[in-house]
């Protein structure tokens, strides 16, 4: 494994980036847009572009600007009206950043996304070459979440986007995912006490490091270190380094990328996941199957699940859909399935042989194969 220093002297030979930017940044105390702010990172962006480096924005602030449009004095916590002050902010959020990248010659692309962009193959691989045109026409583009018609979403499934633009960075390749925050990375304690020390890097997502992660985000954003750990996860087996940096720190994105040791780092696993694995890995599952004792040591062993070892089902899939496989109460890997749950239902705990006389076919010997697997 490269020692952090190298990965960070490394970083100017990157080709892309993805940098999130949160809520608690982006916006000011009565939730209206720093646009000073926006154009210092447009600056930024600008000069990593002739750099030759492409930039991806994961914008957070929609909600947050459509408070302030709306008038609203605090921020609502029914989700229609959070959705509906999402839908008023996001045209203020991107025609800010636009009017930011105009003053440096680029152009912006909005994309909205929802968790089921990453869950569906096709649009999965959709979102994929949309990212490739824009690059080839030197847009940047401004991804947030889709909160007008995601319920899941909003309740903070990704954490004011930083699960999504680990998401994102592992989709596109990206060699370096960077949140940029209010604190100066992760302590080893509440920032807030006085013994607190930065933990300048980390290798290897342990309890303890899951421990420390931190309190939820504040009133203005959804996040928080929590998330941010749930997103180095995700980061580091899609062989992508990630660092979390304080936005205030001037010339913040061009400081990391020329090497300096800002932040906390997370760098790569030793052993990551290929794309298929990574769409398997983080995909919504749409249901469970609970297996026995035997049929764990044979996926450990790397056998395919059978339906003898299958004790339990939760939930309505189909065939080719991602579900959890669960021991013990204790989820161990996803994969691609290849029955339904109303065929499993009829023959889960049986011999393989057994599934042509009971269905009237049979279209594999495996429910899911071990090429379809992924371990937690």
């Amino acid at each position: 494994m490269i020692e952090v220093e190298t990965l960070r002297r490394d970083f100017s030979r990157v080709k892309k980036i993805v940098v999130k930017i949160g809520t608690s940044v982006l916006t000011k105390p009565d939730g209206s847009l720093d646009e000073e702010y926006m154009q210092d990172i447009a600056r930024q962006v600008y000069e990593l572009t002739r750099r030759g480096i492409g930039v991806i924005i994961v914008s957070s602030g929609a909600i947050g600007s459509g408070v302030k449009e709306l008038g609203l004095k605090d921020m609502p916590r029914d989700i229609p009206t959070r959705q509906g002050a999402a839908a008023v902010g996001q045209s203020i959020l991107i025609e800010t950043w636009r009017c930011a990248f105009r003053r440096y010659g680029l152009k912006v692309a909005q994309i909205l996304l929802t968790y089921e962009a990453f869950s569906n193959r096709r649009t999965y691989l959709n979102l994929r070459n949309s990212m490739d045109i824009l690059e080839k026409y030197g847009a940047i583009p401004i991804i947030n979440e889709n909160d007008p018609i995601s319920v899941h979403e909003i309740e903070a499934t990704f954490g004011d986007n930083d699960k999504l633009s680990a998401l994102v960075a592992s989709k596109v390749d990206a060699e370096l995912l960077i949140l940029l925050t209010d604190v100066n990375g992760l302590y080893d304690r509440n920032p807030r006490h006085k013994d607190a020390r930065l933990i300048s890097e980390v290798s290897e997502i342990t309890p303890e490091i899951e421990r420390i992660g931190g309190e939820p985000g504040s009133w203005r954003s959804k996040g928080g270190m929590k998330t941010k750990i749930e997103a180095a996860k995700i980061a580091m087996k899609s062989n992508c380094c990630m660092v979390i940096a304080n936005a205030w720190e001037n010339n913040v994105l061009l400081r990391i990328v020329d090497g300096e040791m800002l932040g906390t780092i997370f760098k790569p696993s030793k052993v990551g996941y290929t794309n298929r694995e990574r769409w398997i890995r983080y995909s919504k599952s749409h249901g469970v199957i609970m297996i026995d004792d035997g049929a764990r040591e044979a996926l450990l062993k790397g056998g395919s699940l059978l339906p003898s070892g299958i004790i339990g089902l939760d939930g309505e899939f189909d065939s080719n859909e991602v579900v959890s496989i669960v021991h013990r109460n204790k989820e161990i890997a996803k994969g691609i399935v290849d029955y339904s749950s109303e065929e499993l239902k009829k023959i889960k705990g049986r011999h393989t042989d057994e599934i042509e006389k009971i269905l009237g076919y049979k279209n594999y010997d495996n429910v899911v194969r071990r090429e379809n697997m992924v371990f937690i």
